[in-house]
């Protein structure tokens, strides 16, 4: 995008003081909310947590994932994180809000947000609260209401719903026929705010969401309050990965204040600042458009949206504008079994192979091909890598001179095949077929064969099940909540 694109309507005072007195204050609602980390599992700045409590916040608000790291979550139902850390930093969580009395919010909880996931999330919640009562018997962590929200969706209500014209694809889905919804492991629909409302009207110490919208999470307390409806769902965008909008995101956590006219910034970590241009600027983050951002139930555009530095740390936000679409819809997620991969890795560090990486690399692949064809019963994809430096021996590694001549060349490259096909046995099989060739074939015919290394014996590694994405579409619906179940659940003394 062009640099005249990007400042088009975004209007930045940064010069600390010259806001009014009253920008961000005065009548009407006031909603902190407080966002200790860009997502459950990454670690926690106790530093930066407790500044943030120190601020009064009136929830505590986190993601638990997304689809960032591939289809492979969805499609298996699990955690990217270790049970450990999110357990460690969960535990963090619920003690912080039992100092203050406030909820305690994830979104996508385990990833990906399906319903196993809500439960394993229920489950260590339990644990915890099981421990902070064991502490203290008779503090506010003796007994806990939780709700969940769950958000998986059976294939077959997806498949009618698809016949009667429920639902539709986004720019860029992959084509669909009832018929394929059957091939989808899981697949969700996105909360919005309406959802994680419904949540918090239970009286809830602790929600548990299931698949959100990252923004939902943080924007459905203001919305409920009456503040802003632009800037609570612009707000929500900036806070949605912690202190991402800031000039160090490593400590974390921020919180923002939302009131009656726009929202307030502010990074609880120490020597953390955010400006204009770090708050503006994440609008363009995993966003196609940094001006509009679409959300169940309409679209926020942040064209005449003004920002202003109030101090070096604290940036004020007013101007965003939220626009109501005639029809509600939640996006679908859905994932499917796409084959199995086997992968071998062999490290070239003969100088003529490494300089000539890729015209080897591309006349083994041929030979392979029109030598093993009739060897291969079955549909394969092979796909070569080219990876690292100093791969073979790390630390131990003493070439001094390399390819090229000085210290700037690349004197060994790792070849990673990787063998998708229908079954396990059979990318295994393929890549026992490719073994000889990635250890001896040589670059042309006339010169000695040569020998490189395997890092590691057997040099097939099994990848397992892959998975790909299956849905990328939206799900109209009558009610917000048809597609979402609210539980509540009572642990600790009140059970």
């Amino acid at each position: 995008m062009a640099a005249m694109d990007i400042d088009r309507g975004l209007h930045a005072d940064t010069r600390p003081g010259t806001a009014p007195a009253a920008l961000g204050q005065g009548a009407g609602p006031q909603v902190r909310v407080l966002i200790p980390s860009g997502a459950l599992g990454i670690s926690i700045d106790p530093a930066a947590l407790e500044a943030g409590l120190a601020m009064a916040p009136d929830i505590i608000a986190i993601d638990g994932g997304s689809t960032d790291s591939g289809p492979y979550y969805l499609g298996t139902g699990t955690c990217k994180y270790a049970r450990a850390s999110i357990k460690r930093e969960w535990a963090m969580l619920m003690r912080a809000r039992a100092r203050l009395g406030v909820p305690l919010l994830i979104g996508t909880a385990g990833t990906c947000g399906v319903d196993a996931m809500v439960d394993w999330m229920l489950e260590i919640t339990a644990e915890i609260a099981a421990e902070i009562a064991a502490d203290d018997p008779a503090g506010v962590g003796a007994a806990l209401r939780v709700a969940t929200l769950k958000s998986s969706q059976s294939p077959a209500t997806l498949a009618e719903k698809f016949g009667h014209g429920a639902i539709s694809a986004l720019e860029g889905a992959p084509d669909l026929a009832a018929a394929d919804f059957a091939g989808c492991s899981h697949a969700v629909a996105l909360a919005g705010a309406e959802q994680i409302q419904a949540a918090l009207k239970t009286g809830a110490d602790i929600i548990i969401a299931g698949r959100a919208t990252d923004t939902a999470v943080i924007a459905a307390l203001p919305l409920a309050r009456g503040c802003h409806p632009g800037g609570a769902w612009h707000g929500a965008k900036i806070g949605e990965c912690g202190a991402l909008a800031t000039d160090n995101p490593g400590p974390g956590a921020i919180l923002i204040e939302f009131d009656a006219a726009g929202f307030t910034v502010q990074p609880t970590g120490a020597g953390v600042q955010a400006t204009p241009h770090t708050v503006s600027a994440h609008m363009l983050y995993e966003n196609a458009d940094p001006f509009v951002l679409h959300e169940p139930g309409g679209h926020l555009d942040v064209t005449g949206a003004c920002y202003t530095a109030l101090d070096p740390r604290r940036v004020r936000v007013e101007g965003s504008v939220w626009v109501a679409s005639d029809a509600y819809t939640v996006k679908l997620e859905g994932a499917r079994q796409a084959g199995f991969q086997t992968v071998s890795l062999v490290m070239v560090r003969d100088l003529h192979y490494v300089a000539h990486i890729e015209d080897w690399v591309g006349a083994l692949e041929a030979a392979f091909h029109r030598r093993e064809a009739s060897n291969i019963a079955v549909d394969f994809e092979l796909d070569f890598r080219l990876i690292g430096q100093d791969a073979t021996l790390g630390a131990l590694e003493t070439q001094g001179l390399r390819a090229g001549g000085g210290s700037g060349g690349i004197h060994e490259v790792g070849v990673m095949a990787i063998i998708t096909a229908s079954t396990q046995d059979a990318a295994r099989d393929i890549a026992r077929l490719l073994n000889p060739y990635l250890l001896h074939f040589p670059l042309t015919e006339n010169e000695p064969m040569p020998t490189f290394a395997f890092a590691f014996s057997p040099p097939e590694m099994d990848r397992g099940a892959l998975y790909e994405f299956q849905l990328y579409h939206v799900l109209r619906l009558a009610d917000p909540m048809a597609a979402f179940a609210l539980e509540t659940h009572e642990l600790g003394a009140s059970a």
